[in-house]
């Protein structure tokens, strides 16, 4: 058997001590993470995301001095490699859709389970973006909202396999489920993804979706 792979770096940003201390117990009891650092408010969530360097942020939207979409958009800008996973008890259109925008990774409501809040932070450090089927399904009516329409083509300067990629990203497949119909490991999902991105000259996974979508891509036959 392999070695079991290390813990995640975590910070956990929350207003109450008691989620906060509850949720770096089950994170931590779990093996999933350990939890670097954690803030009460948004201004100390942007100053000890910069000093712990965390891998995944564990965050409320509803923060004192710097409310928690502003502090996403400030933290993701200073830092676009830390990951973002909001935990949050609204479930309002506007909160979503404003925290996605911003640069959060995933967004889960706070009756979520700390198994599923686990799951959440080990698939966004991975690379994916991770919401619950209903959110997911706002994100998606968002992105083809603003979606410029026009037949989908294949985007110049990728090979056919990373066009392939990027039609079943727009379609919404996580990265998991993209690696099960192409046959292949989740990691060479995430090495596509990465290269994708470094060619068109995008940061995080939901300019890349807004993207495809944009192009048509989401309206595409699944590629064979």
């Amino acid at each position: 058997m392999g070695a079991a792979p290390p813990p995640i770096r975590v910070m956990v940003v929350d207003d109450h001590p008691i989620w906060r201390d509850g949720l770096r117990k089950d994170l931590e009891a779990a093996g999933v993470a350990e939890v670097v650092a954690e803030a009460a408010d948004g201004g100390e969530a942007i100053e000890r995301a910069r000093e712990a360097m965390p891998e995944v942020i564990v965050m409320d939207l509803n923060l004192p001095t710097v409310r928690g979409a502003e502090a996403i958009r400030i933290i993701t800008e200073a830092s676009p490699h830390v990951r973002i996973l909001v935990v949050s008890a609204s479930g309002e259109e506007a909160d979503v859709l404003e925290a996605v925008k911003n640069g959060a990774s995933g967004y889960l409501l706070k009756g979520s389970t700390a198994e599923e809040i686990g799951d959440a932070v080990r698939r966004i450090a991975s690379g994916e973006a991770v919401f619950t089927p209903q959110l997911a399904g706002l994100v998606l009516s968002e992105f083809r909202r603003v979606s410029t329409g026009g037949a989908p083509t294949a985007q110049p300067g990728l090979t056919p396999t990373e066009n392939e990629i990027l039609t079943l990203v727009a379609k919404g497949y996580t990265y998991r489920e993209i690696a099960e119909k192409r046959f292949i490991a989740v990691k060479t999902v995430q090495n596509h993804v990465q290269n994708i991105l470094t060619k068109l000259h995008l940061h995080t996974r939901y300019e890349l979706m807004r993207y495809a979508i944009q192009k048509g891509l989401d309206r595409a036959p699944d590629p064979e």
